[in-house]
């Protein structure tokens, strides 16, 4: 088996609309993405931003890993802001989301980016996951949502 880790730009969008469907569509997310042509906007827009830095994990030529996301300037330093990061069900708990992560980092540090920022679900097995990885809570930071009607 052949493992290639590289960079995604457009042309890899159908693949990475189908792993992301994969990856979230089923238990513990259950994301209804059914409607095609959302979730193609949805990739676009996250993936095709101004800064934008996507890494793909490929496994004989399929996509199993990837991570969206981009490089942000802040005060403190410059990040790579992860969007959406997941890996297909039959690779989880098999470390591969471990060492995709690390060679993101190491990619980064090529870079000179020397933060990654990210929010997750404090009950879905991604926050455990990150832990794990060596990413601590920010606690003074909070999101918010208001559902309009």
């Amino acid at each position: 088996m052949k493992e290639q880790f590289r960079t995604l730009d457009s042309s890899a969008l159908p693949q990475m609309a189908a792993l992301y469907q994969n990856a979230f569509g089923g238990e513990p997310w259950n994301d209804d993405w059914s409607d095609t042509e959302q979730l193609m906007e949805y990739m676009k827009e996250i993936s095709c931003s101004y800064n934008a830095l996507n890494y793909g994990l490929f496994l004989d030529g399929e996509l199993i890993a990837m991570s969206v996301g981009m490089i942000r300037h802040w005060w403190e330093g410059t990040n790579y802001n992860i969007e959406e990061f997941c890996v297909s069900p039959d690779y989880q708990g098999s470390g591969t989301g471990s060492r995709f992560m690390a060679m993101i980092e190491d990619d980064i540090k090529k870079k000179n980016i020397f933060g990654i920022f990210l929010q997750t679900d404090n009950d879905k097995p991604s926050y455990r996951f990150y832990q794990k990885n060596g990413f601590g809570e920010l606690c003074s930071h909070v999101s918010f949502y208001k559902k309009l009607k």
